[in-house]
């Protein structure tokens, strides 16, 4: 359980920052700002993801 609360910080930090580079990457270069707005959406559909697992493992 703890690997999972690991890896959920560092998937949420991820996709922050991911999020926060596409905003001022699309400023000079939109193709690549939606790329790692892509990103970001990825790992953040990850970090709920395992949210949900850690949810399931604590009510088991």
């Amino acid at each position: 359980m703890e690997e999972l609360k690991i890896k959920i910080k560092e998937l949420s930090r991820q996709a922050a920052a991911l999020s926060r580079q596409a905003v001022e990457t699309s400023k000079v270069n939109r193709k690549q700002g939606l790329d790692l707005m892509r990103q970001a959406r990825d790992a953040s559909k990850q970090c709920q993801a395992l949210i949900q697992e850690l949810k399931r493992q604590q009510v088991a």
